[in-house]
């Protein structure tokens, strides 16, 4: 069983969240224990957090106000207890605080002077000499105080590749018991730090000092002499130990990395942290599996290493692969074509692992086709110890070679270069702040919500969208070819087919609310459906539902729609005669029959394309033909001729025997009666039973064919969606057979590495002390301002391996080891 937690009850400022199951660690704080001591003091010194306090009982009970000091305060001041809350950048940085708070060293307040401590119960005020801040080239961050005993000591914090490099020869022995515990928490996933320390002679501060002010006040090249004063000092420092905090991975990430890979969806993990601690994530992500053939790892420092690494993972790759057996040696195939995909020929499930030194040589203009050729290849590709520059340019690599479209996800301020670059930004907002929401196109509180972003609502939306498109080519393609067909007949006297007021209402109120309906609310399968079956988001993938093809599709049946309307009423025209044995045939019942019959045809049309009924789809559709024929009584009627003859033109006709002339006379429009007002061309024309004859035959020709060819599509070739609502179809019938079969039932159940990930320059507005002004909670969403040319900056910085990006899963909780 695991033991109890220890019992922190001996500190009243003690976080009763924090739990800790060592307890010789303890004991070598009540001990005295200098080492121990100074572990714990580095990490309430070196930081860059905020505090506040609570306040317990009174006026100010439920407030909380900051724990800034003002003005110079005694060394043995003692502050009122009260709910001690820290306001940090990082969940990471936030939870080594109140481990150090939890044992004893207690961060109470900071000026932008000093820094104010409790060790043991004990208040000790530090005089804040500099900050040597964070960035993501130096992967570190120290602080030099002054202790009241006039001690000057360095504090720093950081990567285990840059400060193990930093320490003093005496330290071997300690370094190799660190690294020892280095890798074992690497190994189990967690995200470490070392901890070093340094003492300063007072002249060589004073000397390092004023060519430091000197450097922060130059004009040029500023940053540079600040990193190299950094670097200068931050050398020959002691060993003190190192941290491990673990990343626990959100609920559903296992689960939808799974699904989303079913989906035919490349996923590549883009972190900082070490190669241990990223391929431990992978595997509890079920990215990386035992039953994978190989896992690939490039550690080459040298662009021949890491050529020579990528060239041996394409061999095996090619080499176990049975369907390349056709005597073509691998240069050969390679020289085919630069890019050529050896995705199809590979038999297998391979993984690739790359650390971030050798990225920067893979990412070469001339490395970096045959490093996609090699990724792509791979069913998995995590990238490890990779800069916020380095994501980004992995981005951009597919962007510029593959047809695809890019999607990145992101939890940290160290993701936004990369959310940024790709052609679809998601930002998960948590305990790593809201940097990488702020520059999203979309966001949400946990990665497992992307299966249904994109499987659910991406899907849908671009059903919605192309079935929108298509339908919208179709119906103006059958409205305007009429128009060309009518020119042959009219001499192309420019002479409309149509009523003046039907061109005008047909795009606006005839058909624009049942497309749109359709293009919010249609959906092929319902949400449970998608997320079962992840292969239905492949059309997307593939551009199988608008393409080329299907546009000349849509613009075929559009001419085709156009011809019929327009010559079947005309053949029909011909000959037919009214009930009185009068010609039917004259222009303006011609243009009615035929504007009838066009907005009837979409409208089944739209029908046939529905997926999903809603009674909003039913009240725009049939409402949109019950507006066209008021309207149309309404535009035809002879009181409004009588009103506005010169706007309304097609109005009542003559019935004194005389013969309407042939659709081939054109006439602008037809004399008025002089005898009784007669009805309007509209009610005249719809009451004979030919006219509607002619449009039920017109409707049927067009419609028919479409109807047919659907049917045989879905009983010889039918898609996956088919598929997948016949088969609900088929659960329904079962389920309300099995409802009506039984007559008694019982009673039913029911189940129901690297730490460091916070933005560079606040340790320099700890030093200037505007943020003392600032409220917690501005102190809390604090990040530096976007500057537009935030790439170019990092493009002038070289070397580093990167820093701590936020987890593919996000960051859900904080745990520390030491």
């Amino acid at each position: 069983q695991r033991p109890e937690p220890v019992d922190f009850s001996f500190n009243p400022l003690a976080d009763p969240r924090f739990q800790f199951w060592d307890p010789s660690l303890l004991e070598a704080v009540k001990l005295g224990d200098p080492h121990v001591h100074e572990f714990f003091r580095l990490l309430s010194l070196c930081h860059t957090v905020m505090s506040e306090e609570k306040s317990e009982g009174g006026r100010g009970e439920g407030r909380t106000r900051p724990r800034v000091a003002r003005g110079r305060r005694r060394a043995d001041a003692v502050l009122s207890p009260g709910e001690l809350l820290y306001k940090a950048q990082s969940p990471d940085e936030g939870a080594l605080v109140t481990a150090a708070r939890n044992f004893g060293f207690v961060f109470r307040s900071r000026t932008p002077k000093t820094i104010t401590v409790h060790e043991l119960g004990r208040a000790i005020t530090y005089q804040l000499l500099a900050i040597l801040d964070f960035n993501n080239l130096r992967k570190r961050m120290s602080v030099i105080v002054r202790s009241p005993e006039g001690r000057i000591r360095l504090y720093c914090k950081g990567a285990d590749t840059i400060l193990l490099e930093r320490l003093h020869p005496l330290n071997q022995d300690l370094t190799n018991v660190t690294t020892d515990h280095l890798n074992e928490y690497a190994g189990e996933g967690l995200r470490t730090l070392v901890l070093a320390y340094k003492d300063l002679e007072e002249s060589y501060y004073k000397d390092w000092s004023e060519r430091l002010l000197r450097a922060g006040s130059a004009p040029e090249a500023r940053e540079d002499r600040l990193a190299r004063l950094y670097d200068e000092v931050e050398h020959e420092m002691m060993l003190l130990g190192a941290t491990a905090i673990e990343d626990r991975l959100q609920q559903g990430v296992p689960e939808t990395i799974a699904i989303l890979t079913l989906a035919n969806i490349k996923i590549w993990v883009l972190t900082g942290d070490k190669q241990e601690t990223a391929v431990n994530i992978g595997y509890s992500c079920k990215m990386l599996t035992d039953d994978m053939t190989e896992v690939f790892v490039v550690t080459g420092h040298t662009v021949l290493e890491v050529r020579e690494e990528l060239r041996k993972a394409r061999e095996k790759m090619m080499d176990s692969s049975r369907s390349m057996g056709n005597g073509f040696s691998y240069q050969e195939k390679l020289s085919a074509s630069k890019l050529t995909s050896v995705l199809e020929a590979i038999a297998g499930e391979y993984a690739l692992v790359i650390n971030g030194h050798s990225l920067a040589h893979a990412l070469e203009a001339d490395m970096e086709a045959e490093f996609l050729e090699t990724a792509c290849a791979c069913k998995a590709v995590i990238c490890c110890r990779v800069t916020p520059l380095q994501k980004a340019q992995v981005v951009e690599l597919v962007k510029k070679y593959k047809k695809a479209v890019t999607l990145a996800i992101g939890d940290g301020a160290n993701d936004v270069s990369m959310i940024k670059t790709a052609h679809i930004g998601v930002g998960i907002s948590g305990q790593e702040g809201i940097q990488a929401v702020l520059a999203s196109d979309y966001s949400f509180s946990q990665f497992k919500f992307l299966q249904r972003l994109l499987l659910v609502h991406g899907r849908w939306s671009y059903l919605r969208m192309c079935k929108f498109l298509c339908y919208f080519f179709y119906k103006n393609f059958a409205f305007t070819m009429v128009h060309f067909w009518f020119g042959f007949f009219c001499g192309f006297s420019a002479q409309t087919v149509y009523d003046q007021y039907f061109i005008t209402l047909y795009n606006i109120v005839y058909t624009s609310l049942p497309v749109l309906a359709m293009g919010v609310f249609d959906q092929d399968v319902p949400e449970q459906r998608s997320m079962e079956y992840p292969k239905l988001y492949e059309p997307g993938q593939l551009n199988l539902l608008f393409n080329k093809r299907e546009f000349f599709i849509c613009i075929a049946q559009g001419i085709y729609t156009s011809v019929l309307m327009f010559f079947i009423p005309y053949g029909v025209f011909a000959d037919a005669t009214r009930d009185d044995g009068a010609q039917l045939a004259d222009y303006q019942s011609f243009a009615v029959t035929v504007a009838t019959s066009l907005v009837i045809v979409v409208s089944v049309q739209i029908g046939l394309d529905t997926g999903f009924w809603t009674a909003i789809n039913h009240f725009f559709i049939w409402g949109s033909l019950a507006a066209y024929f008021a309207i149309l009584f309404a535009m035809h009627s002879d009181g409004l001729f009588q009103m506005f003859p010169n706007q309304f033109r097609f109005v009542g006709e003559c019935w004194g025997g005389r013969a309407m002339p042939p659709p081939s006379r054109v006439l602008p429009w037809p004399e008025p009666c002089l005898d009784s007002s007669p009805p309007g061309n509209a009610q005249n024309t719809l009451a004979q039973p030919a006219v509607w004859l002619t449009i039920a035959l017109t409707t049927v020709v067009c419609i028919m064919p479409v109807v047919a060819f659907r049917f045989l599509k879905l009983d010889l070739k039918p898609e996956l969606s088919d598929t997948v609502r016949y088969t609900q179809l088929v659960r329904k019938k079962q389920k309300a057979q099995h409802r009506c079969m039984r007559r008694v039932g019982r009673a039913g159940s029911r189940r129901s590495g690297y730490a460091f990930s916070h933005q560079e320059g606040f340790g320099e507005l700890i030093m200037s002390g505007k943020n003392m002004r600032l409220s917690s909670l501005a102190l809390s969403g604090f990040a530096a301002r976007p500057g537009a040319g935030w790439i170019e900056t990092l493009r002038k910085k070289k070397g580093g391996e990167g820093s701590a990006a936020g987890s593919p899963s996000g960051t859900a909780d904080k745990v520390l080891r030491v």
